[in-house]
Order: C-alpha cells, then sequence, then structure tokens
C-alpha cells in the first residue's frame, strides 16, 4: 500500500528545485518512507506556489518519492506556469496531470503530452487557453 500525495502546495515556491529544502505538509494519513527515507507514493502536489517553470522536476521527484518513474499523479494547479514542458512527457506513469489555474495561453503546449499514453485527466481551466476558439 502506498502512502497519500507528498504534499508540497502553499510553500511560497518560486521553482520547482525549491520544494527539496521544504518539509511536506501533513494530512490525515501519515506519509510512509522507505529505509532511505523516501515517500511510497505515487502522487505529488506542488499547487498554490509561485512556479513559472518546471527546470529541474526530475530532481524534486527523486528527492522526494521512492520510485520516482511511477509518479501516477501531479498537481501543479494554481502557479505561473506559460509551457507544457518536455519534462512532463518523461513520466510515462502519469495518469492525472492538474494545471488548472496557471497561464498557459498556448494550446498548441497541450499536444505535447500526447506522448503519454496513460494520461486520462488533465486539467486546463483557468488558464488563458480558455479564451481560444476551438478550446
Amino acid at each position: 500500500m502506498y502512502s497519500p500525495p507528498v504534499d508540497l502546495s502553499f510553500k511560497d515556491l518560486n521553482n520547482v528545485t525549491g520544494a527539496m529544502l521544504e518539509v511536506p505538509r501533513t494530512g490525515l494519513r501519515p506519509l510512509r518512507t522507505n529505509s532511505k527515507n523516501k515517500y511510497l507514493s505515487h502522487s505529488l502536489r506542488i499547487s498554490n506556489n509561485n512556479i513559472t517553470n518546471l527546470v529541474g522536476l526530475e530532481f524534486v521527484l527523486s528527492h522526494f518519492l521512492a520510485q520516482p518513474s511511477m509518479l501516477g499523479w501531479l498537481d501543479l494547479s494554481f502557479n505561473k506556469i506559460t509551457s507544457i514542458d518536455y519534462v512532463l512527457c518523461e513520466l510515462k506513469e502519469l495518469r492525472i496531470l492538474y494545471l488548472h489555474g496557471n497561464d498557459i495561453w498556448n494550446l498548441f503546449e497541450v499536444n505535447k503530452l500526447g506522448k503519454l499514453s496513460h494520461l486520462h485527466t488533465i486539467t486546463l481551466h483557468g488558464n488563458v487557453i480558455e479564451n481560444t476558439k476551438g478550446y
């Protein structure tokens, strides 16, 4: 059994790598760790911060998660992200991606995620692309 999401939301982060200096928020269910103190979770929340890009996301995943390649749910909502970084396309097991409440303005950015065969849920409401014809 795996732990609840590693929650790094509301940490006033300006960049993703700043998360490595933070302690995850605690919830009702405790986070479980392995012998290397890495979290046994397939979910990560980095929402409600001031992040503009995802440079270093792979380091953050390796820093916190016992199995970073198994990340299935990523919450990046309510940040200041303007484009879909290719680092997201490397998350082959990603199933759920929250990007709502950001500053993504180009609908073609979303096409990059077509490489993720398991991705079945993505949220984009509250981005500038909502005003694009055909959205």
